[in-house]
C-alpha cells in the first residue's frame, strides 16, 4: 500500500487527467458510433438488396476486424493513399467504426424481437414505412438491447487503450501506466490503479444501464 500512496502523491493529478481523457474518448467515439449504427440497423430494413449488401459487409467487416488492425490501417496504410488523419482522430475513428458495426448488429437483433403483427397493424392503419420504423420499430428495439448497448459501451471504455499504440496526444490510463513502469520501480502499483479505475468506471456504466433498463421495462 505503500507504493501506492507514494505513487498517488507524485502522480495523482496526472491519473486524475488520464482517467478523464480514457472518459473523453469513450464518449466522443460512442456517440457518433451509436448514431451511425442506428443509421445503419435503420437503412438494412429498406427492401433495396443492393444496399443491404453493402450494409452488410460493412456491419461484418467492422464487427470482426481487430480494432489495433483497422488501427494501424488507418494510421500507417491511409497516407499511401493521401489521406492523412491525426492521431486522436485515428483512434477515435477506429472506436466509432467499430461501435458503430455492433450497435447496428444489436439493433437489428432487437428488431427481431418486435412481432409481424404489430408492422401488419401500422400498415393497416396506413402508416408509411419511416413512419412505422421511427414510431413503432425503433423504440421497441432501442429498450430492447440496453443491456447489450450496456455492456458495448464497457467495452469501448477499455478499448481506448488503443491510444497508446500510437503517439497519442495526452495519455490515457494505459499509456500513463506505461510511462511511469519505464520510468520508475512502481509499475505494479501503477497498474493495480489503473485497474481499479477501469474497474470503477465498468460497475458505474454497468449500475447505470441497469437503472435505464430497469426504467425501460416498465415503459413497455
Amino acid at each position: 500500500m505503500g507504493d501506492v500512496y507514494r505513487l498517488l502523491a507524485d502522480h495523482g493529478p496526472a491519473f486524475g487527467q488520464a482517467l478523464f481523457l480514457t472518459w473523453k474518448l469513450t464518449l466522443v467515439s460512442f456517440v457518433p458510433g451509436f448514431l451511425l449504427g442506428m443509421v445503419v440497423a435503420v437503412l438494412r430494413l429498406l427492401p433495396l438488396p443492393p444496399l443491404r449488401f453493402v450494409l452488410t459487409g460493412y456491419v461484418e467487416i467492422f464487427r470482426n476486424i481487430p480494432s489495433v488492425a483497422l488501427l494501424i490501417f488507418i494510421v500507417f496504410a491511409l497516407p499511401d493513399l493521401n489521406i492523412l488523419i491525426d492521431y486522436e482522430p485515428s483512434v477515435i475513428l477506429t472506436l466509432t467504426l467499430v461501435c458503430s458495426a455492433f450497435t447496428a448488429d444489436y439493433l437489428r437483433a432487437g428488431i427481431n424481437t418486435i412481432p409481424g403483427s404489430q408492422i401488419e397493424a401500422a400498415l393497416s392503419l396506413g402508416m408509411r414505412p419511416m413512419q412505422i420504423i421511427s414510431a413503432v420499430v425503433l423504440p421497441q428495439a432501442l429498450r430492447a438491447v440496453v443491456q447489450p448497448m450496456t455492456s458495448l459501451l464497457i467495452a469501448l471504455m477499455l478499448s481506448t487503450s488503443l491510444a497508446s499504440q500510437v503517439p497519442f496526444p495526452g495519455r490515457e490510463l494505459t499509456t500513463l501506466v506505461s510511462k511511469i513502469a519505464n520510468d520508475s520501480a512502481v509499475g505494479i502499483a501503477a497498474f493495480a490503479v489503473a485497474a481499479a479505475m477501469y474497474v470503477l468506471t465498468g460497475l458505474f456504466i454497468a449500475w447505470a444501464g441497469s437503472m435505464l433498463e430497469k426504467k425501460v421495462r416498465v415503459l413497455r
